[in-house]
């Protein structure tokens, strides 16, 4: 299921059969590895829900239970990404029950982090994500599990950097990679280069920064999975190298890659970051950085996405010091702060916090 293109070869030639004799606990299966495969490769969420569902529905009539824990798994994943945070934490919620009632450790911790990262970290929910993506690695600790170690140390890295604890969250991180190279776990392994990227970029080294996100990109076009992650790896990727005073951007494939993109919680995101680049790259672009950072402000308060909608104010409130408006950075700064407090983001409101100081 970590390999959706596989699995999906895989049952191709028998998809028919098993409607034709209506092999009900064949069928939950093939539905929700069709699921994955319309959500991870094609991200085509209105059919991979219409699969989930069709999972569900079967496993529940059949009793199916390991069926029904893999099905409403993977849709609260997809859930997760398309900012159906409720249902999202329902489904996961469901399969960490069926978990918790056998003892399945290495289960438990599994869906502890994912419940934390697809859940509640994306929604913005950091102090609840930074508490269940702690106790899901404890737990794969616990299980000796490498596949529960690779996912908790990821999600945990994750967490760690919604509270902006950087050292915590690349440690954790890295570790993450290990555990996944190991066991070559696509998907998982990219996130955690993407993660890396992000936090190298917060740290200020633009060059290990690049390095990750590059090979987040790569990874994620070599599996032929997330297209849109690979696309915002990609805008992180020119951000980074524009820190870094590269110049050299092709404008056109930024833009195309916020067109492109079809994760409802990536849609503030890249778009902040386009407007990151264009605010950076000379003194030409302030007007289509503005631009591109109100756009980022209307899809994560759409979205619900307010950990990224903090972080929209905090640019936003950059752009107007740039343009030497002293209120108007105050006053969106101060919005920053305000959200990412309601989040929990700790180290981040202390950061905006000693700007707004500095800009009194």
């Amino acid at each position: 299921m970590n390999n959706p293109i596989e699995a999906k070869n895989a049952i191709d030639p028998i998809i028919d059969l098993a409607k034709k004799h209506n092999s009900k606990r064949r069928l939950c299966q093939i539905y929700t590895i069709l699921g994955t495969y319309y959500c991870y490769v094609e991200e085509d969420y209105p059919k991979a829900f219409k699969a989930f569902e069709e999972a569900l529905k079967i496993s529940e009539e059949v009793k199916d239970i390991v069926s029904l824990a893999m099905a409403s798994y993977w849709f609260g994943l997809a859930l997760g990404c398309n900012c159906e945070f409720e249902r999202s934490a329902s489904c996961i919620q469901r399969t960490l029950d069926i978990n918790l009632a056998v003892g399945n450790l290495w289960g438990i911790a599994v869906m502890k982090s994912h419940l934390g990262y697809f859940s509640y970290l994306q929604q913005g929910r950091i102090d609840l994500a930074f508490k269940t993506t702690d106790e899901g690695l404890h737990i794969a600790e616990e299980s000796g599990d490498i596949y529960s170690k690779a996912n908790s140390y990821v999600s945990h890295g994750v967490s760690c950097f919604g509270k902006r604890f950087l050292e915590e969250a690349e440690k954790h991180l890295l570790k993450g990679l290990e555990f996944c190279e190991r066991i070559n776990l696509p998907g998982t392994n990219e996130m955690a280069l993407f993660s890396l990227g992000e936090t190298y970029f917060e740290m200020g080294n633009f060059q290990r920064s690049k390095e990750r996100y590059e090979k987040a990109s790569w990874g994620l076009e070599n599996n032929r999975i997330f297209p849109s992650l690979a696309g915002l790896a990609k805008v992180g990727l020119t951000r980074s190298k524009v820190m870094n005073k590269e110049k050299d951007v092709d404008f056109e494939s930024l833009y195309a890659y916020s067109r492109n993109n079809k994760i409802r919680t990536n849609e503030g995101w890249i778009q902040r970051h386009i407007g990151e680049i264009l605010l950076n790259i000379d003194d030409k672009h302030t007007s289509e950085a503005e631009n591109w950072i109100q756009k980022a402000i209307e899809a994560d308060q759409k979205n619900r996405t307010m950990f990224q909608l903090g972080k929209d104010y905090a640019l936003y409130a950059g752009l107007f010091k740039r343009k030497g408006d002293k209120l108007k950075a105050q006053e969106n700064l101060g919005k920053a702060i305000e959200i990412l407090k309601e989040c929990g983001a700790d180290g981040w409101v202390e950061k905006y916090e000693k700007e707004l100081v500095n800009l009194s």
